[in-house]
């Protein structure tokens, strides 16, 4: 993967890739971007992108969501992808992707998209609101987390998802602080890199399980479901991955990751499954849906549909 920091970077990536005629997937939120583009997708999310002829590749711009939708258009015409990441959702990162509809329900998913470039711009993030900042940014935290943890952690997943805990558990408060500061915003691009390679190396566990069946089910933001279920899946995943959870602290700089990702939650205003609309009577099938899930079977400690609902009841 080539990485390359700030907007004037683009133009001179996409020549080195040999990216001529990019398809450019991204919300009309970013039209007044100047980047190159012989076509453009602005429907976000989307099941139904259709790559044009004649376009040699996909520049995608925004958070998971565009980027998910350009990768699945990536893994249908082998085209390369281009992200320019706008949160901290790290999904420029993994081949893998979920294809949710204009309303943001999940339809399906898939892998095999065909990643060759980054290009990171603190810039690009000052406009996130305070729960987006907080989501995402607890999204790539789940990302280390998980990575130190899951049957396919390895040397260097833990590398990378260590110094993403800690770029993160510094960064967000900063950014928090003073959201217009561009440092720490850089810090927190950083942390969510090395978090993205440490998901793309090891893979993902119980917590982001749950959060994908709460987003796909209900339409709702993947960080903001993940700021809630990572918790839990702390909790759950103690009696299996003690040393591992408090090497995931440590690198936070504290003695107890629980409490303090419940408190980067609570900074962002995301409290209870409740509050954005999620119906109690339906967590046990949330649940049913959260098992089957890779990640529910990644995790290093079994969780049956019954478990995983009262994990879910414990956040409503």
């Amino acid at each position: 993967m080539i990485v390359r920091w700030g907007q004037d970077q683009v133009r001179s990536l996409l020549e080195e890739l040999g990216i001529e005629r990019p398809l450019l997937v991204g919300s009309e939120r970013w039209g007044e971007l100047d980047l190159p583009a012989a076509e453009r997708w602005t429907e976000v999310p989307s099941d139904r992108i259709v790559v044009p002829e004649g376009v040699d590749g996909i520049l995608a711009i925004g958070g998971g969501s565009a980027i998910d939708t350009a990768k699945a258009a990536s893994a249908k015409t082998g085209l390369p992808v281009v992200s320019i990441p706008t949160t901290y959702s790290g999904a420029e990162w993994a081949p893998s992707f979920g294809v949710r509809n204009p309303d943001r329900r999940a339809v399906g998913g898939g892998s095999g998209a065909r990643l060759e470039g980054i290009v990171y711009d603190p810039e690009l993030t000052l406009s996130l609101p305070r729960e987006e900042t907080v989501g995402t940014a607890l999204n790539a935290l789940a990302h280390a987390a998980e990575a130190m943890y899951v049957r396919g952690r390895n040397p260097e997943a833990d590398r990378h998802a260590h110094e993403a805990a800690t770029r993160i558990g510094a960064a967000l408060p900063a950014v928090l602080a003073d959201e217009r500061a561009l440092g720490p915003r850089k810090t927190l691009l950083l942390g969510a890199s090395c978090a993205g390679e440490a998901l793309a190396s090891a893979g993902l566990g119980l917590s982001h399980a749950m959060a994908q069946a709460l987003g796909g089910r209900f339409g709702l933001s993947h960080g903001a479901m993940n700021a809630l279920t990572l918790p839990p899946g702390l909790r759950f995943n103690q009696p299996a991955a003690e040393k591992e959870i408090e090497a995931f602290g440590d690198a936070m700089g504290t003695d107890d990751p629980v409490a303090k990702v419940e408190g980067f939650a609570r900074s962002g205003g995301i409290k209870r499954l409740r509050d954005f609309g999620v119906p109690e009577d339906e967590l046990d099938d949330v649940a049913e849906a959260a098992v089957k899930r890779p990640g529910a079977r990644a995790n290093p400690r079994q969780a049956t549909a019954a478990e995983v609902a009262e994990l879910l009841r414990s956040i409503w």
